[in-house]
C-alpha cells in the first residue's frame, strides 16, 4: 500500500531546485501586457477628481481602467456584496481606484503614481473597540445558547468577568497575488492563477466579463503558500488581467508588488472576547457568557462564517452547561479581513483557555487540572453550545499521554523552583488540548469531484478540485489512488487544478483539502477497478473473487493462472473498447445547521490534539524564548506520517508567530505601517523551540468514514501554539508568586510583556 507511508512531497525537488513552476515563472508572451493598480491614499471618503492624464501619457501604458469603464459586474464580493473592483467610494486606505496595463511591471508601476487624486475626506471608524460601541457591522449578530446562562451565573459559587485580545495576522505567503490571462478563441480566457477557490474566481472573472462560466477557465498548479489568503482575495487579480487580456486580446500578467499586497488584501480578524463565567470550588465550569467581536474590515467577505466559526471553538475541548455565545462582525474602514489558517477558531480557543485559566488562577489549581475536570466525555457531559453530541472524545487519553511522555508535572515544579530563585529570568509551562472541527460550516461547499484518465500505456493521470499551496495534498492525492488501484507511484501523476476538468468545486480550505477530493478521487479510481473487474470477468470467464490488485499487478486464480502488468492491461482493455476514463464524486454526509435555532451538526468530526511549551521570559526587555514544545497530535490513520508531522510543526510555529510577535501597526489615518519585510516579523528559525518533539497519537483511526480512516491536518496543528501564550502568562504571574491573573493580550510582543510585568511589579493590579 501507498497510504500510510512516508512519501516525499511531490515537489520537493522541484521546490529546493528552483524547477517548480510558479505564475511568474511561465514565459512572456508576445505583447504581453502588465498591471499595476492606483490606491486611495484615505481611509474613508469619495473621489471627486480621478485625472488620469499622465498615467494614459506615461511611457509603456496601453490601457486604462476605472469604475465607470466596467460594463458589466462591478463588485467581487464572495459571499455578499461589498468589494468593488475599482471605486471611487473609498471605504479603507488602499481601496484600488483604478488599473493600468504597460509593457512592464516596472513602466505600469511609474504610471499609477502619476495620477491626480482629491477627494471629499469622511470620518473613518479605525479601531475594533469603535465599532462595537457604535454598533457598525458588516453582517448582522447572531446568538447561540443552551440552557439558561444568566441562572446559572447567578447561582454559581464562583464568578469572574474578563476580556482577552488576540491581533490579527498576515498571510505572508511567500509568493504574493498573482494571475495570467491568455486569450482564447470565442472570447474565452484561460487564467494561470496563484488560488485557492478557482471556481470562485471563473464565477466572478465572467461575472466582470459579461460572459458564461465555461468561456473561463481558471488553473492553479501549486502556490507559494496561502493560507486562506488566496481563498476569496485572490479574485482581483485574475479580474483585472481578465479584463485587460479581453480589451486588448494579449495576455495580461498582474502581480501585486509585496507592499501593495500587504497594504491592499486582508488579514486574520483581529477579536476582542469578552466573558462571563461562574465555576465550582473544583473549578467545574457552571455557566458561561461570550461576547466575540471580529474586527470584519469594510466589507464582508467570509467573516460572517469566520466569526461563527470563532463561536463554534470557544469552547474548545470543554463542556459549557449553561451558554450563552454572541458573535459581532465590527466594520472598521480598514482592509476586509478574510480567512486565515484556523477561520476564526484559534480566536476562540484563546478565550477558552484564557477563562480556564484565570478560574486555576482565583482558585489556586493547577491549570491542567482545572482543564482536565472541564473535559467534555461521550455520556452525560457531551452536548456543544450548537447542540451537537460528542460521540467520540480522545482528548483525555491523549492529554494524560502527553502529560506524562513530557513529564509536565516534574518540569512544573522545576520551574517553580527555578523563577523563585531567578529575580529576572522566569520560566513559564502549559499544557493545552485542540478540539477542531473538520468541515465547511457552509452545507453545500462540502462536495467534491474527480477526474481520471487511464492511458493505454498504463499511466494514470489524475485531476481534482483541490489545490496545492505547499501542504502536500497532491503527493496523498497520488498515494490514495495508488492504494486502491495497486499501483506504482511513478505510474500516477496529478494534474493542475482546472476548472474545464473538475467543476464546480470547492476552496481548498477548512482542512478538507484530503477529505474531499481524496474521496472523490477514491470513487473515480473504483469506477475504473470494477469496469476492468468485469472485463476480466467476461473475458476470462472468472468471478470476481478470483481477481486481484496487488503490487501493481492484477492476477487472476483460473484454471491456468493469468496475470497482467498495468500497461497489459490498460492496452488489451483499450483495444476491447473499454472506457478508461471515469469522474468521481464526494459529499460529505450528515451535517447541517440551522442557523434560525443555532442547532445542528455543522461538523463531520472532530481532529485532536495537544501540546506542552515552556518558555523562558526576560522581565526586564519582555523577551521570550521557547525552550521546548513537546506536540502529540491526532491525525487518524496518517495517510503520510512526514507531510502530516510537517504540517504540524509549521502550523505550530506559524501559530506561535500569531500569538508572540506577529503584529499588525495602523496610524491614526488608516495607514498601514507594518508593510513588509523590515517592519513585519514572522517567525525566523531562532524563533523555534530549543527541543521540539512531535509525535502522531497512535492506533486512533478516524471513528467515522473517511478517507483510509485518516483525520484533517491542516489548521488544527496552529492552535497548539496557545500553549505558548499560555506559558508566557504562566511565566509572568510568577513575578507575583502566582497571586495575580496577568491580563495579557496577542500578541505577547517584548512590548506587550514588558508592559504585564511592570504593572505586575508596580501593584498595578492584572496588567
Amino acid at each position: 500500500m501507498s497510504v500510510n507511508k512516508a512519501l516525499a512531497h511531490e515537489s520537493a525537488t522541484g521546490h529546493v531546485s528552483g524547477t517548480a513552476r510558479y505564475v511568474d515563472d511561465i514565459p512572456a508572451r508576445e505583447q504581453q501586457l502588465y498591471v499595476a493598480i492606483g490606491y486611495s491614499s484615505i481611509a474613508h471618503g469619495k473621489v471627486t477628481q480621478l485625472n488620469l492624464d499622465a498615467v494614459r501619457a506615461a511611457p509603456g501604458v496601453v490601457d486604462v481602467l476605472r469604475e465607470e469603464d466596467l460594463p458589466f459586474a462591478r463588485d467581487i464580493g464572495p459571499a455578499f456584496p461589498g468589494d468593488p473592483l475599482l471605486s471611487n467610494t473609498v471605504s479603507f486606505m488602499g481601496q484600488a481606484l483604478f488599473a493600468v496595463a504597460a509593457k512592464s511591471h516596472k513602466l505600469a508601476q511609474q504610471a499609477v503614481s502619476l495620477a491626480i487624486v482629491k477627494y471629499d475626506e469622511q470620518a473613518a471608524v479605525l479601531k475594533l473597540d469603535d465599532a462595537i460601541q457604535q454598533q457598525h457591522y458588516v453582517r448582522p449578530p447572531h446568538r447561540m445558547q443552551r440552557g439558561d446562562a444568566d441562572a446559572a451565573l447567578n447561582k454559581a459559587p464562583h464568578r469572574l468577568q474578563g476580556s482577552v485580545r488576540t491581533g490579527g495576522q498576515e498571510h505572508f505567503y511567500l509568493e504574493g497575488q498573482v494571475a495570467l490571462a491568455i486569450p482564447g478563441e470565442e472570447g474565452s480566457v484561460t487564467v494561470h492563477s496563484s488560488n485557492q477557490n478557482p471556481t470562485e474566481a471563473q464565477h466572478l472573472v465572467a461575472a466582470v466579463l459579461g460572459v458564461p462560466m465555461h468561456k473561463v477557465t481558471i488553473e492553479t498548479r501549486r502556490m507559494g503558500g496561502g493560507f486562506g489568503g488566496k481563498e476569496t482575495q485572490a479574485t482581483t487579480c485574475c479580474a483585472l488581467a481578465a479584463l485587460f487580456c479581453a480589451r486588448q486580446a494579449v495576455a495580461v500578467s498582474c502581480r501585486l508588488p509585496r507592499r501593495d499586497d500587504m497594504i491592499t488584501t486582508g488579514k486574520r480578524h483581529g477579536f476582542r472576547c469578552d466573558y462571563d463565567v461562574g465555576f465550582d470550588d473544583e473549578g467545574i465550569i457552571v455557566g458561561i457568557q461570550y461576547c466575540l467581536a471580529g474586527q470584519c474590515g469594510h466589507s464582508a467577505d467570509l467573516s460572517d462564517a469566520i466569526v461563527d466559526r470563532a463561536m463554534f471553538h470557544c469552547d474548545n475541548a470543554y463542556y459549557l452547561p449553561d451558554v450563552m455565545i454572541e458573535g459581532l462582525r465590527c466594520k472598521t474602514n480598514t482592509v476586509s479581513n478574510t480567512a486565515f489558517r484556523g477561520f476564526g477558531g484559534p480566536q476562540g480557543m484563546v478565550a477558552m483557555e484564557n477563562v480556564i485559566d484565570e478560574i486555576a488562577f482565583k482558585l489556586k489549581l493547577d491549570p491542567l487540572t482545572v482543564r482536565k475536570r472541564n473535559f467534555y466525555n461521550t455520556i452525560d457531559r457531551n452536548i456543544t453550545p450548537y447542540h451537537q453530541t460528542i460521540e467520540h472524545f480522545n482528548i483525555p487519553k491523549l492529554v494524560a499521554q502527553l502529560e506524562k511522555q513530557a513529564d509536565y508535572l516534574g518540569r512544573r515544579k522545576a520551574i517553580s523552583e527555578f523563577n523563585a530563585g531567578s529575580a529576572i529570568l522566569k520560566r513559564g509551562i502549559a499544557l493545552t488540548p485542540v478540539k477542531f472541527g473538520i468541515s465547511f460550516t457552509v452545507k453545500y461547499l462540502n462536495q467534491g469531484g474527480a477526474l481520471l484518465h487511464l492511458y493505454s500505456d498504463g499511466s494514470l493521470q489524475v485531476n481534482h478540485g483541490g489545490t496545492e499551496m505547499g501542504q502536500g495534498l497532491m503527493t496523498k492525492i497520488r498515494q490514495i489512488v495508488c492504494t486502491e488501484l495497486a499501483m506504482n507511484t511513478d505510474s500516477v501523476i496529478v494534474s493542475a487544478t482546472r476548472t474545464d476538468k473538475v467543476p464546480n468545486t470547492s476552496a481548498t480550505a477548512a482542512s478538507s483539502g484530503t477529505d474531499i477530493n481524496g474521496m472523490a478521487v477514491r470513487a473515480a479510481a473504483r469506477k475504473i477497478k470494477d469496469r476492468l473487474r468485469a472485463f476480466l470477468c467476461d473475458t476470462h470467464e472468472v468471478t470476481n473473487d478470483a481477481i486481484s490488485f496487488a503490487d501493481g499487478v492484477i492476477s487472476l486464480k483460473a484454471d491456468v493462472p493469468i496475470s497482467y502488468t498495468w500497461p497489459e492491461l490498460a492496452r488489451t482493455a483499450y483495444l476491447a473498447r473499454i472506457p478508461l476514463s471515469a469522474t468521481g464524486f464526494y459529499k460529505t454526509p450528515d451535517i447541517h445547521y440551522d442557523r434560525e435555532s443555532a442547532q445542528g451538526q455543522p461538523f463531520y468530526y472532530y481532529a485532536n490534539g495537544a501540546a506542552v511549551t515552556e518558555v523562558l521570559i526576560d522581565t526586564l526587555t519582555g523577551e521570550t524564548r521557547i525552550l521546548r514544545a513537546d506536540i502529540l497530535h491526532d491525525v487518524g490513520n496518517s495517510i503520510n506520517p512526514a507531510i502530516d508531522i510537517g504540517q504540524i510543526e509549521g502550523g505550530y510555529v506559524q501559530g506561535v508567530g500569531w500569538l508572540t510577535h506577529e503584529e499588525l501597526k495602523w496610524d491614526d489615518k488608516g495607514r498601514l505601517l507594518t508593510d513588509g519585510p523590515a517592519t513585519y516579523k514572522i517567525p525566523a528559525i531562532s524563533d523555534m523551540p530549543d527541543v521540539f518533539n512531535v509525535e502522531l497519537f497512535q492506533h486512533a483511526p478516524n471513528e467515522v468514514e473517511t478517507i483510509f480512516n485518516s483525520k484533517a491536518v491542516g489548521e488544527p496543528p496552529l492552535m497548539l501554539a496557545i500553549s505558548a501564550f499560555a506559558a508566557i502568562r504562566d511565566a509572568i504571574a510568577s513575578i507575583c508568586n502566582y497571586r495575580v491573573f496577568p491580563k495579557l493580550n496577542a500578541p505577547a510582543t517584548p512590548e506587550e510583556v514588558l508592559r504585564v510585568c511592570t504593572n505586575l511589579k508596580s501593584g498595578d493590579g492584572a496588567g
